[in-house]
């Protein structure tokens, strides 16, 4: 019922959302250039790994090493008013036709992280990923690292048909009130490093 629901779901959406698409992507090209979609190797269900897929937001700007440079000084005008907005995410419709993430379930993180997670974290990966979830609900990258895990695992033992509903509606609300897109003090999130260790800046991570 889940997959036919969120087949259907994000057909329609890429439908009804195709000028928002087609407008961004000239946005995107116009302002940042080419590639205009970010593309990245995440960890889905049982830590199958897949390409997923959104709107740039950054610029590849590097410094005299070759090192990308801090995410705060690569996150254009342009790019924190798409992310405003959450109009990157729109390219993971068609991950989620795919059948590579759902529309609702925790959001898929970094490769790197996989042997990072305790037992317990570990478990967010039982599920497919989501495009919202729980945690994104409830904080979104304003909360902490342990925080989101413990949301993503709850949401593994009580999800449903009626969670589902619950949480897409609340998503358009965060949307429009645009809540917690970054972490304070950052242009996105710190990165995991392990529940029990410090933290520090991630570059690249869309």
């Amino acid at each position: 019922m889940k997959r036919i629901f969120d087949f259907t779901v994000s057909f329609l959406i890429l439908i009804v959302a195709s000028p928002i698409i087609l407008i961004t992507s000239i946005l995107v090209k116009t302002k940042l250039g080419s590639p205009i979609i970010f593309k990245q190797k995440r960890p889905g269900l049982n830590d199958k790994p897949f390409y997923l897929y959104k709107f740039r937001t950054m610029t590849d700007e590097r410094d005299e090493s070759g090192e990308l440079l801090p995410d705060e000084q690569r996150l254009t005008k342009t790019g924190k008013f798409i992310r405003r907005l959450s109009l990157d995410e729109l390219p993971q419709l068609f991950n989620v036709l795919r059948g590579d993430i759902s529309l609702v379930g925790p959001r898929p993180l970094l490769m790197e992280y996989l042997p990072l997670y305790t037992k317990e974290q570990a478990r967010r990966h039982e599920v497919k990923p989501g495009i919202t979830g729980w945690a994104q609900i409830n904080g979104r990258n304003a909360i902490s690292w342990e925080e989101k895990f413990k949301l993503d695992v709850w949401y593994v033992d009580n999800q449903s048909f009626v969670l589902d509903i619950k949480i897409l509606l609340w998503t358009v609300l965060k949307v429009f009130k645009s809540e917690g897109i970054s972490q304070e003090g950052q242009a996105t999130m710190e990165k995991f490093r392990g529940t029990d260790t410090p933290t520090k800046k991630v570059s690249g991570n869309e």
